[in-house]
């Protein structure tokens, strides 16, 4: 692609100095390619530590929390994203990186913010810097990009949870599926998937089964409408070995750990809900963003 002249400078180095300090002036009939130059300079320009043309690192679903309660903490104690960059020694736009989860902080990071921020609960100080210094790279970091960034971060979430309340109103709860079930559902997906997207969303969705066969279980709930029951994803005899591949799990070792309600179709209250994770000891300070 060729050089283009950008609408607020006198250079047509589309990486000019201009550009990059000025995306706004990009408006024009250069906006479409002009402003996609500029913006990736400018992400190059404010974060020294990326390769040049790259865009930030994929924030992971704990990176993402760590970044939300450092902003509750700032905006609690009344402080600036400025008054930040001056604890950390890092320009304003960093920090605006850091809060959304896009670029990584330290432990001793996380406790110099809370002390300026006289953070007073311990506690929830010390979780959230346990969460900055876990930097471990996750199974399920395989899948990613042959799979939604969604799932990713509810592979995750799971991974760092003790307990897991779940709702379903069209099938099987996720974690008790049989590898058939979890293919043929992904099978009815529309647009259809390629091969290659359902064999690592199956291959995913197993992993996530183990967590309730490891040496912690997972304590698991899951609420079913009866709708769900009566769907026949891969066919009459896949959904019967579904139904006996869960009542095995409610009948072995995750007897203690695993239970699942089923809500009937005149029940009021049916709803879309959302999945629930916690962890134990996780302060209850910790909530939605």
């Amino acid at each position: 692609m060729g050089a283009l002249q950008c609408p607020s400078g006198t250079t047509d180095n589309p990486l000019g100095e201009r550009c990059i300090t000025d995306c706004r002036a990009c408006d024009s009939k250069f906006a479409s390619e002009a402003r996609k130059i500029c913006l990736s300079a400018r992400w190059t320009r404010h974060t020294p530590t990326m390769d040049a043309g790259k865009m930030p690192p994929t924030p992971t679903a704990r990176r993402k929390r760590v970044g939300i309660e450092l902003r509750k903490m700032r905006e609690a104690a009344g402080r600036t994203a400025g008054d930040a960059a001056a604890v950390l020694g890092l320009d304003r736009s960093k920090v605006t990186l850091i809060e959304q989860g896009a670029y990584p902080v330290s432990a001793e990071r996380v406790l110099a913010l809370a002390a300026e921020y006289e953070e007073a609960d311990s506690a929830y100080v010390d979780a959230v810097a346990e969460m900055a210094a876990d930097r471990t790279k996750g199974w399920w970091e395989e899948h990613r990009g042959l799979v939604p960034p969604g799932i990713l971060e509810i592979s995750e979430v799971e991974h760092y949870s003790s307990a897991l309340v779940t709702y379903q109103i069209c099938h099987a709860p996720g974690l008790m599926q049989t590898e058939e079930t979890a293919r043929a559902i992904f099978r009815e997906v529309y647009p259809p998937l390629r091969p290659l997207n359902i064999e690592a969303r199956v291959e995913n969705r197993m992993r996530r089964a183990e967590l309730l066969t490891r040496s912690d279980p997972l304590e698991y709930e899951a609420i079913v409408h009866e709708a769900a029951l009566r769907m026949e994803f891969g066919g009459n005899g896949c959904r019967q070995r579904a139904a006996e591949a869960v009542a095995r799990a409610l009948g072995g070792p995750q007897r203690d750990t695993a239970r699942i309600g089923v809500q009937g179709r005149r029940i009021q209250g049916c709803g879309p809900r959302r999945a629930v994770c916690k962890r134990a000891g996780t302060p209850p300070r910790y909530g939605p963003a």
